[in-house]
């Protein structure tokens, strides 16, 4: 269906060329699922981007061609690329909150693709535009049909922008980072109905994700890409089985689950390497522990170690060469054992966050949306109560809440005591001093990054307003350090947030957070956009500051490998309530809500052989 043949993407930058995807080479045949996998700002978004057509003003394709169907696209004009976009060929962005029109309803903006692509119009598109709405798992899809993006939740917002590149029923989907905003349970419903489109319509997928739970379940081939380039392509069955590039078996030593709790987990020191210089050798080499002199001095090319598997290392030049790199030292480090609970330093009770529903030319209120009805729950020093439920269930809701950030659009009540403060009660300069102890971490670190700042105004903003006292000096160290911690070079503090990928994105919302260092971080979702290997680096950090600090952690969360690791307490919420809480081991082996096993057996699994 597809066939990518030395594709090369160039970007204008202020330092220079950068070339985002370097001579890459792909099939993809009609009805499978082939995966792209790899770190953040390693050019999968790019390659999809590419192949699009849908590159920023400052980027082109300066080599290759992409054969769609017997057609080079890279050759059409515009005009007739539009008609290839969307009905041939369509794509579920990244971010779904800078990729849906926030002045149009999600139903008009379902139906202009129905309308554009097929000849399907008027009452027909929009009952079409239900349906899909329903599909992919949107309740009460008459209603919710003539909301605005903004009314939705960000697991919503990614299921209608699924809605929107599945509308027009495309002949290729490019998937990227489909489910990274969604809960276990819808995850589950949109792979099912990926893979019953992709049987009923011989579809093609190019799945773009750091999920390889997701890789395992759907995949049929997996290309890893590091740098711009690919490193390893292999049958899923075998990619997994024996992975053979020493980046692709640190990314597995790099997956959080219970069997590594109380262990450190394996990152990969450092980070991709900047594109926009001329490489010697090989682009891994400065982060490999298997590397030798001839990886500095020899680019190694793309071989067929085995049929259908091939790898870019010097490892397996020869036939016959090593099963495996050798693992990472420190893998299996043990940490030091969690801290004692100490006293609560959040307590939340019967805590309800109602939203009026209002109509009429007056704007009467005429009920109410139960958003949180009812929670109780507490948090001590040194310990992580991991929040976990569908989305819309109320999650946000609670950790906005929390840090009195719904004052005056919703009604509140119910108690929320922290560091022994009643919070409801301050207000003015008060609260603002409150505020040091508590950060979060927002689900979108787009939406929340102010774009007109750059990276050292944003992540020295909370020093200068929560700590004034703190030096000019002492917080210019303080920020560079933490971007080091957060897998981030310094060379990021001169820059915007629209230079950076998703998930280096997050990295800075993260470092935002822990920079006026709190007591207590509520997290919505702060390992969602990251690849595995920056994930371990964040749930490392977070469990030092853990240690050394004791600070205490409300984590927000659909992923329950993160879970497995992390937490010491587990909540689950379902429309607004709290339906089963307690020590992690119990919510994990001994469910006792329905709703609660549901859960557990939508998450996705990594089986594979060592």
């Amino acid at each position: 269906m597809i066939e990518i043949h030395n594709l090369t993407t160039e970007l204008n930058s202020d330092s220079g060329l950068v070339r985002a995807v370097d001579s890459l080479t792909l099939t993809i045949e009609r009805g499978e699922t082939f995966a792209l996998v790899g770190e953040s700002g390693c050019g999968k978004s790019m390659t999809a981007l590419s192949i699009l057509r849908l590159l920023p003003d400052s980027g082109c394709v300066a080599a290759g061609g992409v054969d769609f169907d017997g057609t080079d696209i890279m050759q059409l004009p515009e005009a007739r690329m539009r008609d290839y976009r969307g009905r041939r060929i369509s794509i579920i962005f990244q971010e779904p909150s800078t990729s849906l029109n926030p002045v149009m309803t999600v139903g008009r903006q379902i139906t202009e693709v129905i309308e554009r692509h097929t000849e399907v119009r008027g009452a027909a598109a929009l009952a079409k535009a239900v349906d899909w709405l329903a599909r992919v798992g949107i309740p009460e899809p008459e209603r919710r049909v003539n909301d605005y993006p903004f009314q939705m939740s960000g697991g919503q917002k990614q299921r209608v922008m699924i809605a929107i590149a599945l509308a027009a029923e495309p002949d290729v989907v490019i998937a990227d980072e489909p489910t990274t905003a969604l809960d276990v349970t819808i995850q589950a419903q949109i792979l099912d109905l990926l893979k019953d489109l992709q049987r009923t319509q011989k579809m093609a997928m190019l799945l773009i994700t750091h999920d390889l739970a997701i890789v395992a379940q759907m995949a049929h081939r997996v290309a890893l890409m590091y740098a711009g380039q690919v490193v390893e392509v292999a049958e899923a069955t075998e990619f997994f089985a024996r992975p053979l590039h020493p980046y692709a078996v640190n990314l597995f030593d790099a997956l959080p689950d219970e069997s590594k709790r109380g262990r450190r987990l394996a990152s990969i020191a450092g980070t991709v390497p900047a594109l926009n210089q001329e490489f010697s050798g090989c682009r891994f080499a400065d982060r490999c522990a298997d590397v030798m002199a001839l990886c500095r001095s020899t680019p190694p090319a793309l071989r067929d170690f085995e049929p259908g598997h091939s790898v870019r290392c010097v490892l397996y030049t020869e036939p016959g060469g090593p099963q495996r790199a050798s693992l990472r030292a420190g893998q299996q480090e043990l940490l030091a054992a969690d801290l004692e609970a100490g006293p609560p330093v959040l307590t939340v009770q019967d805590y309800r966050v109602w939203f009026p529903i209002r109509k009429g030319l007056f704007q009467r209120t005429v009920g109410h949306v139960k958003a949180v009805d009812g929670v109780s729950f507490s948090i001590a020093a040194g310990r992580t109560l991991a929040l976990v439920g569908e989305s819309g269930s109320g999650k946000t809701t609670v950790g906005k809440a929390l840090l009195q950030l719904l004052r005056g659009k919703a009604e509140i009540s119910g108690s929320v005591v922290l560091s022994g403060q009643s919070m409801q009660e301050l207000g003015g300069e008060s609260l603002r001093t409150a505020r040091r102890t508590v950060q979060i971490v927002f689900q979108d670190p787009f939406a929340s990054l102010n774009p007109r700042m750059r990276v050292n105004e944003i992540l020295e903003e909370g020093v200068v307003s929560l700590h004034p006292e703190v030096s000019a000096g002492d917080r210019r160290q303080r920020v560079s350090a933490l971007l080091e911690k957060v897998g981030m070079s310094s060379t990021a503090l001169s820059r915007y947030p629209h230079e950076f990928s998703g998930g280096q994105r997050q990295r800075l919302a993260i470092a935002r957070a822990l920079a006026v260092e709190p007591s207590l971080i509520v997290a919505d979702e702060p390992t969602s956009a990251l690849d595995v290997s920056v994930q371990a680096q964040i749930l490392n950090l977070l469990r030092q500051l853990q240690q050394e600090l004791g600070v205490a952690y409300l984590f927000i969360t659909h992923n329950f490998g993160v879970v497995e690791y992390l937490a010491h307490d587990i909540a689950v919420m379902k429309n607004g309530r709290l339906v089963e809480s307690g020590p992690a081991e119990e919510i994990l082996h001994r469910p006792t809500h329905e709703y609660t096993r549901a859960l557990l057996r939508a998450v996705p699994r990594l089986a594979r052989s060592t």
